[in-house]
């Protein structure tokens, strides 16, 4: 069928529309249910450290992180949980 352009471009702006909408609502519905089947969630990384390096240190670190595809606050995250789970199991 035969439409005036603007009106084919208002339906298919319409369509788009429901579409994001209907997918937004999807994205809510599947977290949901990721609770309701038990699975675990991450927990939200809300805290900050500051630390004081050398600069040389740094950017060692941050050229080594590169060259094995890791991210320096990724690595930081892993050492900090190594090093509890270390110390527990030696405090227990």
């Amino acid at each position: 069928m035969w439409l005036p352009r603007a009106l084919s471009e208002k339906s298919a702006m319409a369509k788009d529309k429901s579409a994001s909408a209907t997918s937004g609502a999807k994205a809510v519905k599947t977290a949901a249910d990721s609770k309701k089947n038990g699975k675990k969630q991450a927990k939200k990384n809300d805290a900050q450290l500051l630390i004081r390096i050398n600069g040389e240190e740094r950017d060692e670190f941050l050229s080594l992180c590169d060259e094995l595809d890791t991210s320096a606050a990724r690595e930081v995250r892993r050492f900090i949980r190594s090093f509890i789970r270390k110390h527990q199991e030696t405090d227990v």
